[in-house]
């Protein structure tokens, strides 16, 4: 199918970038006494406290953890020499929220199938279900996963057991969900994942509401599309547009031209600017309906505008927009098998794109993309 007509690939451009490396016992602030009801007064049951977060990545050590605008969170430990093998524990917020974990590896080639799966702590085994839906072999432990995870914060080492075993190191696991705990305003309760204490469930932050996008109408596309598209004479004119233009026929996609209906006011353009072994860049471009007000458009991610010093705003890698869902959407690869990178989806309000969808993964571990961290989502 092409650029326009097909469904919303999933999105593109790098999230907010990992920051400096702590130890595991980086140390979390305590939490404050709860303050007893007046004296002769009737405690009143008071709304639940609302998490107040903003969606960060964090490295520690070996290991990564992202908290996304909804308060989800995730740590993930890899194999060490860029093997393929991943360990990754996600736990929503919330006083009722259960971690769950989950892993992968690519076994040889040759070693024989395996059904039974699971990881190893030092001398403990921790057995797991497999799912074998995707193209790499996904564990997930279906059992009491506490128990894993104060092993994982204790343990030397860590090994993925199936058809062949895959070390993963615990360096920073510890910290990496202590951090978590001090994200979801879990330090001090009996639902901590690593400084538990006697603070009730209930005075963990419920989940914040999701932002609210608004999207546009549907309108009819006739006349436009991927194919037999005039570049309006004002975007032509633009030396970055020239340049792409001239990129594109040089690597062999032609002119490379897309156009949308967005309101009866608004043109969307998408020009093909090179492109490399699995990876299309495209420049996104508003105009009027005549092609006047030529104007790039603002393709932000969770890292604000101007985040990459190499691309500009309206550039997307493998993007692609679907007029049925009004949204722009761009995976960027990080290799050609698609198990890093970044995704990312904006949809059209009638006055911008805005975005409603980001994941990335910045190591090449084998980790399918629907089990990457998202750290921003709407509604």
């Amino acid at each position: 199918m092409g650029l326009f007509r097909r469904g919303a690939l999933a999105a593109l451009t790098i999230s907010a970038a990992a920051v400096a490396a702590c130890g595991d016992r980086e140390p979390a602030p305590r939490p404050g006494p709860s303050q007893p009801a007046a004296s002769g007064t009737t405690a009143t049951p008071s709304a639940p406290a609302v998490l107040q977060t903003r969606s960060e990545t964090r490295q520690f050590r070996d290991w990564s953890a992202t908290c996304s605008n909804d308060g989800t969170c995730w740590a993930f430990g890899f194999a060490p020499d860029f093997a393929a093998g991943w360990v990754r524990i996600a736990l929503p917020p919330g006083p009722d929220a259960r971690p769950e974990v989950a892993f992968g590896y690519w076994p040889d080639s040759d070693a024989p199938a395996s059904t039974a799966v699971g990881l190893q702590i030092d001398d403990r085994a921790f057995p797991a279900t497999l799912d074998n839906g995707g193209q790499t072999p996904v564990g997930r432990i279906r059992s009491d996963t506490i128990p894993l995870i104060d092993a994982m914060a204790q343990g030397r080492s860590m090994t993925i057991k199936g058809a062949t075993t895959q070390a993963v190191s615990l360096n920073g696991a510890a910290a990496a969900l202590l951090w978590i705990d001090e994200k979801q305003g879990r330090l001090g309760t009996t639902t901590a994942l690593i400084r538990r204490g006697d603070r009730p469930a209930s005075s963990v932050p419920v989940a914040p509401p999701l932002p609210t996008v608004p999207v546009a109408p549907r309108i009819d596309q006739t006349g436009f599309g991927d194919s037999g598209q005039t570049l309006p004479a004002t975007l032509r004119a633009r030396r970055e547009v020239g340049d792409c233009l001239k990129e594109s026929q040089m690597s062999g996609i032609g002119d490379g031209v897309s156009s949308a209906r967005l309101d009866a006011r608004t043109v969307l353009w998408a020009v093909a600017c090179g492109s490399g072994a699995y990876n299309l860049t495209h420049f996104w471009y508003l105009t009027g309906p005549d092609g006047r007000e030529p104007r790039p458009v603002a393709l932000v991610g969770t890292a604000g505008p101007g985040a990459n010093p190499v691309m500009a705003d309206n550039t997307t890698i493998n993007g692609a927009y679907d007029p049925e869902t009004r949204t722009l959407s761009a995976f960027a690869k990080g290799r050609g098998i698609g198990d890093c990178g970044a995704l990312q989806t904006w949809a059209w309000t009638g006055d911008r794109f805005a975005l409603t969808r980001e994941s990335s993964m910045g190591n090449c571990a084998g980790v399918p993309n629907d089990l990457w961290p998202v750290a921003w989502r709407t509604r």
